[in-house]
């Protein structure tokens, strides 16, 4: 008799009628099930092998960088991104990686995709044709964790070229720009701040201090403005001139072919080269 009272106060403290627990039952059974039959599903279908880079400094046995191998079912329209998802939520949730808009548009994705630079939810498995795919972290960055790398010294060169407009608004006027110089800077304004062009070039993989291709991009966006004053494009020229500036491009193009956005990167490093020596010309 007590047995009955204690399982009755048990059921009244949680709250829930018999009713209640047996929908509940039934809702709990029905995931089950559709969950098996998913995986039924994932398990007759296509496939794909995704190895991907690992690496964790805090956990004992995982100092070591090595590669773990997933079995991923392979769906129409999956990206690398999606598979490196559905790789964490059901095989290892400590898998880490970064990810946002999944629309190309934050640029928190770049990665090493089967030796090349690429946005992880831009390329599409399919268009890789390989029954492999290999998933690192961008190179030439020091690795925090798996796919995570530290982009504070990418942040640090983009900020050195004052990435901002510096233009002096006239009281009362509008600050008016032309369709001439709007489409001539239009390329350069789609960065996303992806790191991959960075990450791409070999003299940025030789030497830190070299400001690199997305930030020289950006200076070019400001520095071809038309609304900036004379005194401070040729402030930034001085910033693109220094030795660690434009002049250690050595015109690979190796970043305008891994650019996401298609930004003519080496061109615009040329054209500011070419600038900066009309800047320095002297007539006597």
């Amino acid at each position: 008799m007590s047995t009955q009272i204690q399982q009755s106060d048990a059921e009244s403290e949680q709250g829930d009628s018999p009713q209640e627990r047996r929908l509940e039952r039934k809702r709990v059974d029905a995931e089950e099930r559709e969950a098996r039959a998913e995986s039924a599903a994932d398990e007759e279908g296509e496939h794909v092998s995704l190895v991907v880079y690992r690496y964790d400094p805090e956990v004992e046995g995982k100092t070591k960088p090595r590669f773990d191998e997933f079995r991923v079912p392979l769906k129409q329209g999956m990206t690398v991104l999606d598979a490196l998802i559905y790789a964490r939520d059901r095989y290892d949730s400590t898998l880490t990686f970064r990810h946002s808009c999944r629309q190309a548009v934050c640029g928190s994705d770049a990665l090493f995709i089967n030796g090349s630079q690429r946005l992880g939810c831009q390329t599409q498995i399919a268009d890789l044709d390989a029954e492999t795919v290999r998933v690192e972290p961008l190179p030439h960055q020091d690795v925090e964790k798996d796919l995570v790398v530290d982009m504070e010294h990418f942040y640090d060169q983009m900020h050195a070229v004052e990435p901002y407009f510096q233009g002096e608004t006239p009281d009362g006027e509008e600050q008016l720009q032309s369709r001439e110089n709007r489409e001539k800077i239009k390329m350069s304004t789609r960065c996303i701040w992806c790191g991959a062009c960075q990450s791409s070039c070999n003299i940025a993989a030789g030497d830190n201090k070299y400001l690199g291709p997305a930030a020289i991009n950006k200076a070019y966006r400001f520095a071809m403005d038309e609304r900036e004053e004379d005194d401070l494009k040729e402030h930034r020229l001085n910033i693109l001139e220094q030795e660690h500036g434009v002049w250690r491009c050595q015109t690979q193009f190796s970043c305008t072919e891994v650019c996401p956005k298609d930004i003519p990167l080496t061109e615009h490093i040329q054209e500011l080269k070419r600038e900066a020596v009309k800047d320095n010309l002297k007539f006597w």
